[in-house]
């Protein structure tokens, strides 16, 4: 079968390795792509928002299955004009991506389903967000609805704080992502990220992770798009997953069905684990990003196979996916001056030294010069391991972290502190 991946990020280099590794697949081919991509399929040059082009490509090259690694294509209705066309696609439609598209929209979804999720109020005007804020405590979270590379989200400790936030939103520092508002009542708990596959009608598990967002060690510093996480998430028991799949994931699979806009991909659930069991954060409609890395190191199934399954609307005649009982642990090594403005062009090298450790390293956010790989991106490269424990895990993936070569890059020193924390405390 040939398989066309989009994308360009950690993410996609993850789920390259994977698919090539399927008896199935007979061609891969990716859209950008990225130097670390491109030693498991021929990278292309076409942008995956524009839909028209990536139909085209598909048809003229017989692809047989399109996976989309990214949310903006999802968002800019990829995988309706695939469907429509007679191509078989990875990923929700338009409509139902609205799930991670707009969080007013998940989060109305929420109210009418009764899933467990924080109060919450939608704004369409800073006046109107900043006169609600009395009906929230402090600390409130502020959200801009729409996409906003995983920054578009501040907790603010103070009135004024909160007041700044959503003066930035509707100001424009989000785009278009911050023509509304959602304000939410702060939860307390610890996080974890919980994952299932569906075609739409069938619903199974696909693990568990836990994400490091700030960027600096203790969980300090400003939101990124994450700077490192492992799999699985002990803190997510499986009591806790099955009432995250009971009370959260299945009901809104079910309701996004029953309202003509059926789910079919991998959904995302950021979870709080809160006093009163698993409440939903937010929703995303892809794999996340460093989560998919550690998820296809422990993922232990044919990946075309899973995803055609999915694909075909036929989830319930395979066996559910099997990870393995080991913990996978990845490290994000930014470039200098992440989340602001990174620092690019930085030369990269000692990778296969690295990997000589016992690690994979995927490609974030490089390119290939004549003068060798740089770096390209805020977010560079996700150093994974996999060990029986998540202490060996990250040993094996510093250890592969300290062999490399990266002058402006750096990345946090604790990955997986809450776990290790609570196994020296047992």
């Amino acid at each position: 079968m040939i398989v066309l991946l989009l994308g360009s990020g950690g993410r996609e280099h993850a789920l390259a390795w994977k698919l090539a590794q399927s008896e199935r697949l007979t061609k891969l081919y990716a859209a950008p792509g990225n130097p670390g991509i491109a030693d498991y399929a021929e990278c292309v040059d076409l942008d995956p928002t524009h839909i028209e082009s990536v139909l085209a490509f598909a048809r003229d090259e017989n692809v047989g299955l399109v996976v989309i690694g990214p949310e903006a294509p999802l968002v800019a209705g990829l995988a309706d004009l695939l469907r429509e066309n007679g191509v078989l696609v990875f990923g929700p439609n338009r409509a139902a991506a609205q799930l991670e598209g707009s969080k007013g929209f998940t989060k109305d979804l929420c109210a009418r389903e009764h899933i467990p999720t924080a109060a919450y109020g939608r704004f369409a005007s800073a006046a109107s967000a900043k006169s609600a804020l009395d009906s929230f405590g402090l600390p409130v979270v502020i959200k801009a609805d729409g996409l906003a590379a995983g920054k578009g989200v501040v907790i603010a400790e103070g009135r004024a704080q909160a007041e700044a936030a959503i003066d930035d939103m509707f100001g424009g520092s989000f785009g278009a992502a911050g023509a509304e508002v959602v304000i939410e009542e702060f939860l307390t708990g610890e996080e974890a990220s919980f994952f299932a596959l569906t075609d739409g009608v069938t619903v199974v598990p696909f693990g568990s992770a836990q994400d490091h967002k700030r960027v600096g060690d203790g969980d300090v510093g400003p939101n990124t798009g994450g700077m490192g996480a492992y799999s699985p998430a002990p803190v997510l028991t499986p009591a806790l997953e099955a009432r995250a799949m009971r009370e959260i994931v299945e009901p809104t699979v079910r309701a996004m069905a029953a309202a003509g806009i059926p789910y079919s991909g991998v959904l995302y659930a950021g979870l709080m684990l809160t006093p009163d069991g698993p409440k939903l954060i937010e929703y995303n409609a892809r794999f996340g990003d460093p989560e998919c890395q550690v998820l296809m190191l422990r993922l232990e199934e044919d990946l075309v196979s899973l995803l055609l399954a999915v694909a075909e609307q036929r989830l319930a005649e395979v066996p559910p996916p099997s990870l393995s009982p080991n913990t996978a642990l990845t490290v994000v090594i930014a470039a200098k001056g992440y989340p602001g403005a990174p620092a690019k062009g930085g030369a990269i090298s000692r990778l296969a030294e690295a990997e000589a450790k016992g690690a994979k390293v995927f490609h974030a956010g490089t390119a290939q010069t004549p003068a060798g790989l740089v770096a390209a991106g805020g977010r560079v490269l996700n150093v994974t391991a996999l060990g029986k424990d998540i202490g060996e895990a990250r040993d094996t993936a510093y250890a592969a972290v300290d062999a490399l070569d990266f002058p402006d890059g750096f990345c946090r020193r604790d990955i997986g502190w809450r776990e290790l924390a609570r196994q020296r405390n047992v």
